[in-house]
């Protein structure tokens, strides 16, 4: 008898307990008017089978209800008498913030009616409680310049032609009203000089955030006004998303705190989501806590790690259509506690205990996904994080829900009823270039990507788990090999045992590699920095962290930002990059100090007040006649007035970001407490970050508002100042001038000089190199500084960009080996050069053995010829994000992989990846 085809027909635990005797009664035979009789071999049989369905049913039970006990345990603390009478203020930490469209509160907006968008801001209290705060009132719009000479009666004209214009283009939309108000305010432009403090701009509020594009486009092409004829109308701000445009006028940040007080906020009267808290309120009812002090502080968030396992066959990648979810890892963390609140692994079929882990088997794959998705709704994480889970892990999960027809499963947000859906996604910057991704959201959850945050964040030969473990945490993955996985799960309780540390190692490491980067406190220090929501951080570029500082600083002023017609390159024309001063390439055995400009680019927009509000357009240095004295023309021709006429919005970011910048770094030095430290910490290169990110803002050709102008004169005046510190040196440091030795400068690049003064020992490098920064930067206007770093000693000078060499900043003793674009730190070559390079470098440098380095390169060689290498030494692991004719240098690895796009090298392409696979 096949006990499991009836272990697959369980009833559910509701189901009553089937008893043995009405089952026996019910399949008996009996005979018509003659005595019950009943044949011995067939009762036996029956009895056994509904013994069997009863032990299997009180085995589901157990199994069942000691679930059900663990997700009582896994809550999250139970809700004060305070917070349920409503008689508290609600103080949370927000983390994720969205907006729906949907019924504003009558109770709140007595006289609104029809659909409206509410904020949704999701987060965390002091005592561990979720939050879900429906903001309602916040109305979006955007801005136009008022044509000279519109009176009221022209106004009201404008909105009922737009009025009447959106009808036509929204004719199923039930909007009572599309455009809610047209109001008349004092503004100026960000965009150039300009001696008149403000004039008059419309701002058009409208009924729904989608409106605002479909009516900048009404007013791209133009609207006839009586008595101004055609006009087509450059609109401003219309291109800001709405939940930023909510954050920058309700003054939030992202991360921050935000307080409700007590009788300023309704329980919604149906729970849409699953938080504990619940509630709608005014976006003018809103305290938003600036980051600082008491509210500097992080709240415990909810951290769940996972990972899955899949039995995939032979030679396959797993596919959801085809191959199961055998097991689920996870790990549940408390942000800033060191151990995991919940560590737990959901096996299909059983498994053998594991110390200190929760192990839950299930005998159908139907229930290890929905008792998965029952455990994250129970736990209501606020981060979810893991190793590809973006691309991998949670699209597997769905689509295999999918091809088993659980439709209830995908409800994994935290929103009740929402179904999560994956789509295809790219990412793409000039920073980190083009990625394929897939974009699942988990409404009020932040999911966190670590494969994807090391990509942005850090360069390395390979991203896989066990190699960024192993750089990091010197700790690398249980050893199972994938193509072994099956054979565990078809084995027995203990080689799933096997399979289930691995699965829970591979959900421990990103929580590790998470805390020990400190990414957590690192990225809500760069949310409250630059304004932005956390997830933006994650699934956007550099720009919109910008954005959000220049518009909070443009509200400040009253000025108005332009939406910039999108334009690539060739329409924006080009500018000259930073100067790279001709390498003298060599072998140095005397030091080479090295002088570096403090955030040069930032430092130069500082100096010479370089902004969009400063700029001057070549009209109007003839119109306006400004002095000489109170401009600034720039090496590349353009023209900025000084601070003293008008002081520019982006040198003003600078200041502030720096100063706070440098009062974090003091504070940092004071700090006790391991927590303060980590957030100070991140908040003081978060500051860095933005700091250095506000140029290239400027110069994204493609990019929320491109200022050509800016970003050249920026490198005009570093290229000017490489060049006047190369004089200034060798003007100096001369035999004439009372040293010892005429100083050469042999190489300078970007933001930094290579200076050799002829002294033959560190420490004297390092006087002269002092001395030289000290006298070069009282030639700057200030904030710029010059400073010496470090010494080189020895150094070799391959080319530009490239070169390596012992880095002291101690004359007693060399910190480490250095190195720039050559093969040691380029990922686009294989182990066996980078570490005959590395070893020939240590020679070199370190030994000073320059025979031997010879000898080293020609054994390698023989041994690469007689076929004694190890051939995993010879693989590069590289990506191409263009086609082999778009790369200006051949590297190796594009070589390689345009040899492989031809037939004729496929054969030898297979032959060489079998002898890998018998090397590995």
């Amino acid at each position: 008898m096949n006990r499991n085809a009836n272990a697959k027909k369980r009833p559910p635990p509701s189901t009553p307990r089937p008893q043995p005797a009405a089952k026996l009664q019910a399949t008996t035979p009996t005979r018509t008017g003659e005595e019950e009789f009943v044949d011995e071999d067939v009762f036996l049989e029956e009895t056994l089978i509904a013994e069997d369905e009863e032990n299997l049913i009180l085995r589901y039970v157990e199994k069942h209800e000691a679930f059900a006990s663990r997700l009582t345990k896994w809550a999250r603390p139970p809700l004060s008498h305070a917070y349920v009478s409503q008689s508290q203020s609600i103080l949370f930490q927000q983390l994720e913030i969205d907006y729906v469209i949907g019924e504003s509160n009558r109770e709140l907006l007595p006289d609104r009616s029809g659909p409206a968008a509410i904020i949704r801001i999701f987060g965390v209290t002091r005592e561990g409680h979720s939050v879900c705060c429906n903001v309602h009132g916040f109305e979006p719009y955007f801005y136009i310049s008022c044509p000279n000479g519109m009176g009221p009666d022209d106004i009201s004209s404008i909105q009922h032609i737009l009025e009447g214009r959106m009808r036509e283009a929204n004719r199923s939309s039930k909007i009572s009203k599309f455009i809610r108000k047209i109001e008349v305010l004092q503004r100026r432009s960000i965009m150039y000089y300009q001696q008149q403090q403000s004039h008059p701009f419309l701002k058009i509020v409208v009924a729904l955030p989608t409106m605002v594009a479909s009516c900048r486009g009404i007013l791209d092409k133009g609207i006839h006004i009586d008595g101004f004829g055609m006009k087509s109308f450059m609109t401003y701000e219309s291109n800001v998303l709405f939940a930023l445009r909510f954050m920058i006028d309700c003054n939030v940040v992202g991360g921050n705190w935000i307080e409700v007080p007590a009788g300023k906020y309704k329980k919604t009267s149906k729970n849409l989501s699953y938080c504990q808290l619940e509630f709608d309120c005014l976006y003018s009812e809103l305290i938003s806590h600036a980051p600082e002090g008491e509210f500097s502080k992080m709240a415990p968030f909810r951290i769940l790690s996972f990972d899955i396992e899949c039995a995939g066959r032979k030679g396959h990648f797993p596919e959801p259509s085809h191959d199961p979810v055998i097991q689920v890892a996870n790990l549940v963390t408390l942000q800033g506690e060191d151990q995991p609140l919940i560590r737990n692994v959901m096996t299909l079929n059983s498994c053998s205990p594991i110390v200190g882990v929760d192990v839950m088997s299930f005998d159908t794959e139907r229930e290890v996904l929905l008792a998965w998705r029952d455990f994250v709704r129970e736990v209501d994480p606020d981060i979810v994080i893991g190793y590809n889970i973006c691309k991998f892990d949670l699209p597997y999960l769905i689509e295999r829900a999918q091809t088993l027809g659980i439709a209830e499963f995908p409800i994994l947000g935290r929103i009740r009823n929402s179904m999560v859906r994956v789509k295809d996604a790219t990412f793409s910057s000039r920073q980190y270039g083009t990625r394929e991704s897939k974009e699942v959201t988990l409404e009020g959850r932040v999911q966190f990507d670590l494969l994807q945050a090391m990509q942005r964040d850090y360069k390395l030969s390979s991203y896989s788990l066990n190699s960024v473990s192993a750089h990091f945490l010197s700790e690398q993955k249980e050893d199972v090999h994938h193509s072994i996985i099956s054979d565990l799960q078809n084995g027995n309780a203990e080689t799933r045992r096997r399979l289930a540390v691995y699965c829970l190692k591979d959900a421990y490491l990103p929580q590790r590699l998470l805390d020990k980067l400190m990414y957590i406190y690192n990225y809500v220090e760069m949310a409250r920095v630059t304004g932005v929501p956390i997830s933006f951080l994650l699934s956007r570029g550099q720009s919109i962290k910008v954005l959000s500082q220049l518009l909070r600083k443009a509200k400040q002023k009253n000025l108005v930002i332009p939406n910039v017609k999108q334009a690539g390159s060739s329409e924006q024309g080009t500018y000259e990059g930073a100067t790279v001063l001709e390498a003298n390439a060599g072998f140095y055995e005397k030091p080479i100090a090295t002088l570096d400009f403090a955030s040069l680019y930032p430092s130069i927009m500082m100096a010479y007040n370089l902004c969009y509000c400063s700029l001057v357009t070549p009209d109007d240095v003839r119109k306006l006649n400004l002095p000489p004295e109170c401009v600034n023309k720039t090496p590349s021709g353009e023209i900025f007035v000084k601070s003293s006429l008008q002081k520019g919005i982006l040198p003003e970011i600078l200041e502030e970001l720096l100063a706070a910048r440098r009062r974090a770094k003091a504070d940092l030095k004071e700090a006790k407490d391991p927590l303060e430290k980590a957030v100070l910490d991140g908040r003081q290169l978060a500051l860095k970050i933005s700091a250095n990110s506000v140029y290239g803002f400027t110069g994204a050709t493609i990019g929320q508002l491109p200022c050509l102008e800016i970003s050249s004169s920026v490198t005009s005046y570093g290229r000017q100042m490489i060049e006047h510190t190369k004089k200034l040196v060798e003007d100096k440091f001369t035999i004439m001038g009372g040293y010892e030795h005429n100083a050469e400068v042999i190489y300078g690049d970007t933001d930094s000089v290579m200076v050799q003064f002829g002294v033959p020992t560190v420490e004297e490098a390092m006087k002269l190199g002092r001395e030289a920064a000290e006298h070069i930067s009282g030639t700057f206007i200030k904030p710029i500084k010059l400073e010496f770093e470090k010494v080189y000693f020895p150094y070799l000078l391959i080319s530009k960009k490239r070169y390596a060499g012992l880095y002291w900043t101690n004359p007693e003793k060399f910190d480490k080996m250095d190195t720039k674009g050559i093969e040691t730190v380029r990922r686009d070559n294989c182990l066996l050069v980078k570490n005959l390079v590395n070893e020939c470098l240590h020679k070199l440098l370190i030994d000073r053995d320059v025979p031997g380095a010879v000898q080293f390169v020609k054994n390698t060689i023989s041994d690469l010829l007689m076929n004694r290498m190890d051939l995993s030494l010879l693989v590069i692991t590289k990506g191409l994000t263009k086609t082999g004719d778009d790369y200006e240098v051949k590297a190796a690895h594009v070589e390689l992989a345009e040899r492989m796009r031809k037939p004729s090298y496929h054969n030898r392409f297979v032959w060489l990846s079998i002898q890998m696979g018998k090397a590995s």
